[in-house]
């Protein structure tokens, strides 16, 4: 048999270690898919849409550290994962979407073929961090390598390659070995980290902020707490520090308390976060003096808040370097351990009062996500808002995936990916009623690969956050929100996965253990309308703040 690019693309993927490829097969991309399949080295998972194969390769490179890789057809196709990319840009995570591109006569021409966007590339230039294009069958390595890493190479984000589909026909010809690329790290200022660390040793009270930039820091973070720093999490950046430990807010970063706290530190460093305003009040939140922020992106300096000390640097690297230049243990105020303490058990408190009856199932929750160690993936809605993103623990930064961008209806596909990163436990995937009916053609995804998924449906038959902020802010006239909601029971039977109802608060425990042993994706779907409301109806943010409602 003749070896083609195609051929020579799908070696090279397993060349560069990848082991999973998501997807949906074309005309377009079949040369590749052909190759995959005989060569038999990569999973390939076939999604239902373009916008799931995106979530599941998303979520996939969040739990698993890898590139998630994702492949669609041209045209329509690459334009089905716009959304989906746009909330891996968000989130920064390493992704490489190889696209394809109508014959090579033809393209970027308004020729009227068919499957030809003229304009693709500016398209995926707005969703991604860089585009390459594979010319000719002499540079397939070594743009797929450029490629691979864009992807890796701090600041992460996701990265789009076209592929002609005469090229991918043609001959292959001799290319370069393919090595799987190392992420290339700026340089830590000597002189930046002694004027931080003349910050560190003359601070009484000082204060981490970590993001999902800090991801990688979690040692080094530790033992900046264990000598003294209190430390808080944006929702990306949790677990970092382990939730459980006796000196973090975790992501209780808004609360009166949180904000108590700030008033009286008198440092914080910001490690890999973009203080975005729907967890700083639209930026209005006041913070600590002196503000250092550290970032590998050098356009985020100051962005959002201005500081006093900017570090454009890898966050593990430039905190281990700090560590070097500090005492053993830093001369701060010992109570302040024990006031953040106090502060979390108070938002914790305050959360607890507003869930009504849904407290026993968020405590629940939180006694068993994180002692199984399970992928814990969240749908935009009310549930994750309330509790999910912040009262639920996890046992580590990679197994938190939850929408950042705040589009519903991701949730279903991200678990699959988060599935197949982590096969050693079960995921359970928190959703909305809403969400689901945008995404629930990936449940027959799940079916399909056979995932250990438990699918946790909240629904209250409406786009619930929505008529809260009607009846909060438009004079109770719901418009629009309420929803014709599917059997789930018949639609689960359609496609051969278990389902439970939950109609009392008091079943949920049990019925919502038995999936655990369950082997496949099963989902357990909560009557909020039978069981009730929860004690505080939330709203999102008040008018006009940014963030969106979520």
């Amino acid at each position: 048999m003749t070896q083609t690019v195609g051929h020579q693309i799908a070696g090279a993927l397993a060349d560069f270690g990848v082991r999973t490829v998501f997807g949906v097969i074309s005309i377009h991309n079949m040369p590749i898919l052909d190759a995959l399949a005989e060569q038999g080295r990569i999973r390939f998972v076939p999604a239902r849409g373009e916008a799931g194969a995106m979530n599941m390769a998303d979520a996939y490179s969040r739990v698993s550290g890898e590139v998630g890789v994702v492949l669609t057809s041209t045209g329509t196709a690459a334009g089905n994962a716009a959304g989906a990319q746009a909330e891996a840009l968000t989130a920064g995570s390493r992704l490489v979407h190889i696209t394809t591109q109508i014959d090579r006569p033809f393209m970027d021409r308004d020729r009227a073929a068919i499957h030809d966007v003229p304009k693709q590339p500016t398209m995926l230039a707005g969703l991604s961090k860089a585009v390459f294009r594979i010319w000719d069958e002499k540079s397939v390595i070594g743009t797929i390598e450029a490629a691979m890493r864009a992807a890796l190479n701090p600041p992460s984000g996701p990265v789009s390659l076209e592929i002609p589909i005469d090229v991918q026909h043609l001959p292959a010809v001799s290319n370069p070995p393919a090595r799987p690329p190392k992420p290339a790290l700026a340089p830590v200022d000597d002189q930046a980290i002694e004027a931080l660390a003349g910050m560190v040793v003359k601070a009484k009270r000082p204060m981490l902020w970590l993001g999902g930039g800090a991801r990688q820091a979690g040692a080094e973070a530790l033992a900046l707490v264990e000598r003294g720093f209190g430390v808080v999490t944006s929702t990306q950046g949790r677990a970092v520090v382990p939730e459980t430990h006796a000196a973090t807010l975790g992501a209780f970063n808004m609360t009166p308390q949180a904000r108590e706290i700030y008033s009286k530190c008198d440092l914080m460093i910001v490690v890999g976060s973009r203080l975005r305003g729907n967890e700083t009040q639209n930026n209005k939140m006041l913070l600590p003096s002196p503000l250092v922020q550290i970032d590998a992106e050098p356009t985020q300096a100051g962005r959002n808040y201005p500081v006093d000390l900017f570090l454009c640097s890898d966050a593990a690297q430039t905190l281990a370097a700090l560590l070097e230049k500090l005492p053993d243990r830093l001369d701060v105020d010992p109570q302040l351990a024990h006031e953040i303490a106090i502060a979390r058990a108070q938002s914790e408190g305050q959360l607890r009062a507003g869930l009504g009856p849904y407290q026993e199932l968020a405590d629940h929750l939180l006694s068993l996500v994180p002692a199984g160690q399970h992928a814990w993936v969240r749908d935009i809605t009310i549930s994750n808002s309330t509790f999910g993103n912040r009262y639920v623990q996890i046992a580590a930064p990679h197994l938190g995936v939850h929408a950042l961008g705040g589009g519903i209806g991701q949730g279903i596909a991200m678990a699959v990916g988060a599935a197949l990163a982590n096969p050693q436990t079960r995921t359970i995937a928190l959703l909305g009623d809403g969400g689901a009916q945008l995404g629930m053609a990936e449940l027959i995804t799940a079916v399909d690969e056979g995932l250990d998924i438990t699918y946790l449906l909240m629904n209250d038959a409406a786009y619930g956050v929505i008529e809260n902020i009607q009846d909060a802010q438009y004079g109770g006239r719901r418009h629009y929100s309420k929803l014709k909601t599917p059997d789930f029971a018949k639609l689960c039977a359609a496609v051969d996965m278990p389902h439970s109802k939950v109609t009392r608060i008091e079943d949920f425990a049990e019925t919502f253990d038995k999936t655990l042993s369950v082997k496949g994706p099963a989902l357990v779907e909560v009557d909020m309308i039978a069981i009730g409301p929860f004690a505080t109806a939330f709203a999102g943010p008040p008018a006009g703040a940014a963030g969106g409602a979520k």
